[in-house]
């Protein structure tokens, strides 16, 4: 299987964090903090840099313990678990792609006038998407190129306004200084948080940079001071020349008009959406790094997690990135305030989830090594937090409309839960048997639409020379098939196991009922990794359902081939493609892997798929052979 490579240094990872953390109020947040608190938001600004560069050093501190892809999800999962760890994973791909969209429609906006027909803006914010999607799977040293490209723009960019622009500041601009409630500077806060947002991105390229317990760390540090000094700059300079109240919706643009003329604006609002293509870019390289590390852990789509092997990408999560970011934008176009207040308190959860995660590992693993660490690491995590919650009750308190935004962004969170309980119900064995437990008896009553007679018919019809055979029917269920099966073995034998204990309670009850006295019933939990020790050598091998649950693939075909006899013949059938949009487990996807998966065990095997109206059926039907030839 290909693998992530280790090439990025320190100049790659830098321009990632910058590109990352210059977020949309670097450019338009001037405004959006002034409405809110006039020149004092200027303080704003001060703790906005000071927090920023304190959490890197914590970010610093987690990425130099566990330099790998996941991230911030990999930190979670030290910490907290596998569940949290799932729920912060996605809380931060929900707000990668927030972010994608806003840097997007941020820069559209800047360059586009409102006359501009909405289908063309979002053609072009498409071809965006495309573009950086693409370039993001060809391969990390082209993307890493593009990343320093769009950096030094921006900081060229930055410093050609700034630089002249301070000759044109006058003082008296800053007067009066307190003309708002002094507790409004912090509410002021919340709009300007995004822009020093982004640690998480360097995290995900851990796996992919030489020596990342020394690069990351500094890296993220470098980066973040780099930004902040900007981030303080561009609001002192730009209150400094235009007086709040006069400020637009493009302050740094306003900033622009007054160094270098109308002519010199355009140029800036280009380069502006030029680096916010920067930003858009910085999370589309990270984010799918993020999506391979739930998925190698099975709390994603399995098949996420598979890198290219030319490219060294994970390109599949790339293509699931693209096709998402798509629908956030066609569902954000045209609302930059409201995407940015859902974005905010989502990411500040985000963030508070991770930089606890310090205080509690300094407890929970003591003597892990740590290359960097940071400092008041026990304290710090938790008077940032309260800073965090602080800001956003302060905007719930005093933004019209805020309560309803919080709430919309902490549904994209809960929608979460289900996803991991679909994911549990796939691969966690006590999971599974509880849900099949719970719904044994809805199993009995919908059997015939859930085992139409008609793929009864084709399971029967597949070997129908069953007649004083034993047989092993593997995964029972309620009996659904078994019934029948018993009708055709006549004098033979069917012994018939199931993993709970609700679908062996049904299953005996209807052998009893029926006088069925050639069926023996055997309760398995461990089903999912193996045969029962039990079992005798069998003539067929029957399973339906069983094939999704399996653990241990090689271990239960390894079991299956030792109980029967050469030419034993298998016909396992499963459901896929379930309401034709889930994901199947990566193993059942793909008729050649099955094949090959029985083939290593022991099996030659044809591999069919049935269409149904809800769901698909994938058939598995062969003979036990040492002979490498097809099965016909």
């Amino acid at each position: 299987m290909a693998e992530l490579k280790r090439s990025l240094g320190y100049p790659a990872i830098i321009a990632l964090g910058i590109t990352s953390m210059m977020g949309t109020g670097l450019f338009f947040g001037t405004t959006l903090a002034a409405q809110k608190s006039g020149n004092a938001s200027l303080i704003a600004w001060l703790i906005l840099g000071a927090i920023a560069i304190y959490v890197s050093t914590l970010f610093a501190e987690l990425a130099s313990m566990f330099p790998n892809a996941g991230g911030v999800y990999e930190f979670a999962k030290q910490a907290y678990g596998r569940f949290p760890s799932f729920l912060i994973g996605w809380l931060a791909w929900i707000v990668s792609n927030i972010g994608i969209t806003l840097a997007i429609v941020a820069a559209i906006i800047l360059v586009f006038p409102a006359s501009t027909p909405a289908a063309l803006k979002i053609t072009i914010a498409l071809a965006f998407i495309f573009l950086l999607n693409t370039i993001a799977y060809k391969g990390i040293e082209g993307s890493t190129k593009v990343l320093i490209v769009f950096a030094s723009i921006t900081l060229i960019l930055i410093l050609a306004v700034l630089a002249p622009a301070v000759f044109h500041v006058q003082p008296e601009n800053y007067q009066p200084f307190f003309s708002t409630p002094f507790i409004l500077i912090f509410a002021s806060l919340f709009f300007i948080m995004e822009s020093l947002f982004g640690w998480e991105n360097i995290s995900f390229l851990s796996e992919e940079t030489n020596n990342p317990e020394k690069v990351i760390p500094k890296s993220l540090i470098w980066s973040t001071v780099i930004v902040a000094v900007l981030v303080i700059a561009i609001p002192f300079v730009t209150l400094g020349i235009i007086p709040w109240q006069q400020l637009s919706a493009a302050p740094f643009a306003d900033m622009a008009i007054n160094v270098y003329g109308p002519i010199g604006v355009k140029i800036v609002s280009f380069g502006i959406a030029f680096s916010l293509l920067g930003t858009a870019a910085g999370s589309i390289v990270g984010s799918p790094r993020l999506l391979l590390a739930l998925a190698r852990d099975k709390l994603f789509i399995e098949q996420l997690a598979d890198v290219h092997p030319k490219h060294k990408t994970p390109y599949k999560a790339i293509f699931f990135q693209t096709v998402v970011a798509v629908i956030v934008l066609f569902i954000g176009f045209g609302v930059y305030k409201t995407l940015l207040s859902i974005l905010v308190p989502l990411a500040l959860l985000m963030y508070i989830a991770i930089i606890m995660t310090v205080p509690i590992l300094r407890y929970k693993q003591p003597y892990r090594v740590r290359p960097y660490k940071a400092p008041f690491g026990t304290v710090g995590p938790i008077i940032i937090s309260l800073i965090y919650i602080a800001i956003v009750e302060l905007w719930v308190l005093f933004t019209p409309g805020a309560q309803g935004l919080l709430e919309i962004g902490l549904s994209f969170v809960l929608f979460g839960i289900p996803i991991y309980l679909l994911l549990l119900f796939y691969h966690n064995p006590s999971t599974a048997r509880g849900f099949n437990n719970l719904f044994a008896g809805l199993n009995l009553w919908m059997e015939n639409w859930l085992l139409p007679k008609r793929i009864r018919k084709k399971i029967l019809d597949i070997f129908s020379d069953v007649q004083g055979k034993r047989l092993l029917e593997f995964g029972a269920g309620v009996g659904t098939l078994t019934v029948q099966l018993s009708e055709k073995v006549g004098n033979g034998i069917i012994y018939a196991t199931d993993f709970t204990e609700n679908n062996v309670a049904l299953l005996q009850k209807r052998i009893k009922k029926r006088g069925l006295n050639n069926v023996y019933v055997l309760h398995d939990v461990h089903q999912m990794n193996r045969v029962h020790p039990e079992i005798p050598e069998v003539d067929m091998v029957f399973s339906v359902g069983m094939l999704s649950y399996i653990q241990d693939v090689k271990k239960v075909l390894h079991d299956l081939n030792g109980i029967l006899p050469d030419s034993g013949k298998i016909c396992m059938v499963d459901y896929v493609d379930f309401f034709k949009v889930l994901p199947n487990p990566k193993w059942l996807s793909n008729n050649e892997i099955i094949k090959q998966a029985f083939r290593e065990a022991g099996f030659s095997v044809e591999v069919k798929r049935v269409k149904g109206w809800f769901w698909n059926y994938v058939f598995v039907y062969g003979i036990k052979t040492d002979r490498n030839v097809p099965f016909i």
